[in-house]
């Protein structure tokens, strides 16, 4: 889903451990390690705080770009990527049973991301991308343009 090697790169380039990036994010050596050998998944929630530190953008992360940043990005919105979600569902004329089958989550999880009651889970918000061929950063919240990929 992530390209590991991105996160990677982007950490040895800057010349931090495992460790002091570990600590910069508040979790275990073993936690960090974990997620850059691809073991295990970051978090939504930690994912966008390495791409935050690093000045990242999710779709590059994703490797769906090979554009770092855009400009004028913001910090995520679960209001506004619950309204995109709910927007981008419906231009495709799916009802939200139809969608959560798809995505393989529950219905009522896919009324919660729509409400902004919950970000999108790492895995439910790359299956979205994928399905709809969406940018992460604009599904989001945190940039306007672009909104689909290319």
């Amino acid at each position: 889903m992530y390209n590991t090697k991105r996160i990677k790169e982007l950490r040895e380039n800057k010349n931090i451990t495992q460790q002091e990036l570990a600590n910069i994010l508040g979790i275990s050596r073993s936690t960090y390690s974990m997620w850059e050998s691809s073991n295990d998944s970051f978090p939504i929630k930690r994912l966008i705080d390495f791409g935050n530190y690093f000045n990242v953008s999710i779709d590059y992360l994703f490797n769906f770009t090979d554009i770092m940043q855009y400009p004028n990005s913001a910090s995520i919105d679960i209001k506004k990527s619950g309204e995109r979600l709910k927007s981008l569902r419906k231009e495709h004329k799916l009802t939200q049973v139809m969608l959560a089958k798809d995505l393989n989550i529950a219905p009522t999880m896919l009324v919660e991301y729509e409400h902004g009651n919950y970000i999108i889970s790492l895995n439910t918000l790359y299956a979205i991308c994928k399905k709809f061929n969406i940018s992460a950063d604009y599904l989001l919240g945190k940039t306007n343009e672009p909104k689909y990929l290319k």
